[in-house]
């Protein structure tokens, strides 16, 4: 059994490490041309467009994976099936329940790659990658768009009712390095009590050794504008139009806050570029906070489920493994195998675009392509063992 383990791992793993390794150089190629389009804008060079497209190599091998592991099983079980290989394994006592245990073996396994490449490989290149790309913009740093980004937290303060505090970071220099900060602190009723604006703010963890327990925030160039309840000044005062708004600037301030450094972070940075824990924590604290979560969540699920997608991707390729080749049409039927796979890639990256349209539930989004494709695969080969 050892004997055909290691024949049957060693072929297919020949064939996606030649696929995988093939789409990885087409991949590199496609983004370098791409790449050169910019060189010489704001001193990107060479090494820097042969940088990107390496750390490009990231979010490929994420997507691409499941693909090479499907195209090439499928090669490898239908070059086996052509040459009377696996016939003379079926002879020899493998069995198809053996045989859809070694391939789950392979699965498995191909899903814990997934695993490591998705929760530790991807989210490091993706954020290098978008620092990288934002040294060269014309504004230094990664800009949010015209609204920014919007962080929400909830505070209580000793002998009144608790306050609410909006956040909205304009630019994102780097980690824990912001710029165009703006801060809003209301009242239980909605009322606006203060707000900071600071060019520049860098953000620490109160407890290095516990992130959790929230951060400080060291604003620069800060404007404190705040106002003065009518209850302090006297309704009198507040008719005969007196100032109750007190305004002042100061070079640096420090703000404490219950926001941790991985949701300051989590916030500006696409949610490609997260773990699943990371993922998990956010989504918490957007509903915490009354804020949509609902796109977070999709994508935590997705990349829940995003391993099973290597397990589906051999139980496709195993009907092949039964054809013979004196059926004829052996390319034909590969082609279709590929096509298929191919085709439950792009619905499963359709779906979450769905469920987030359709207010579908997150796990269901994320998992019903793989249920679906796994029955279809599982009923070939059901099929084939009985038929053919």
């Amino acid at each position: 059994m050892n004997t055909v383990r290691r024949l049957i791992f060693r072929t297919i793993l020949n064939h996606v490490g030649m696929v995988a390794l093939g789409f990885s150089a087409l991949f590199f190629f496609i983004d370098f041309v791409e790449e050169l389009q910019d060189l010489g804008e704001h001193n990107y060079g060479l090494l820097d467009a042969l940088w990107t497209c390496v750390l490009l190599q990231g979010a490929h091998t994420y997507d691409l994976f499941p693909i090479a592991l499907l195209i090439g099983s499928i090669l490898a079980l239908a070059r086996m099936a052509q040459t009377s290989e696996f016939t003379i394994l079926r002879t020899g006592g493998l069995g198809p329940g053996r045989a859809l245990g070694l391939l789950g073996m392979l699965g498995v396994s191909a899903a814990l790659v997934m695993v490591l490449i998705g929760n530790w490989y991807v989210p490091w290149s993706e954020q290098q990658l978008t620092l990288h790309k934002a040294q060269f913009s014309k504004r230094q740093g990664i800009n949010l768009g015209r609204g920014g980004t919007w962080l929400r937290e909830q505070r209580d303060v000793p002998g009144q009712s608790g306050r609410h505090v909006t956040v909205n970071v304009g630019i994102a220099n780097n980690q824990g390095e912001f710029e165009l900060v703006r801060i809003f602190e209301f009242d239980s009723k909605g009322h606006l009590l203060r707000r900071l604006e600071a060019k520049q703010a860098s953000v620490e963890p109160l407890d290095k050794a516990n992130a959790s327990k929230g951060s400080i925030w060291h604003l620069k160039d800060v404007i404190d504008t705040q106002w003065l309840s009518r209850d302090l000044l006297g309704e009198q005062a507040a008719l005969q139009g007196k100032q109750i708004i007190d305004e002042h600037k100061v070079a640096t301030l420090d703000w404490h806050s219950s926001l941790t450094p991985l949701v300051v972070s989590a916030s500006v940075l696409p949610p490609e570029t997260m773990s699943t824990a990371a993922l998990w924590r956010y989504t918490q604290h957007l509903a915490t906070n009354a804020q949509a979560a609902q796109r977070y969540e999709i994508e935590f699920w997705k990349k829940t489920f995003y391993p099973l997608v290597c397990l589906v991707m051999v139980a496709l390729a195993l009907p092949f493994a039964y054809l013979h080749a004196r059926s004829g049409g052996m390319s034909l039927k590969v082609f279709g195998g590929i096509m298929l796979g191919i085709s439950f890639v792009l619905i499963n990256h359709i779906s979450s675009h769905l469920g987030l349209l359709h207010q579908w539930q997150p796990w269901l989004a994320a998992a019903a392509p793989s249920m679906i494709y796994l029955f279809l695969s599982m009923s070939a080969f059901i099929w084939l063992v009985r038929y053919q």
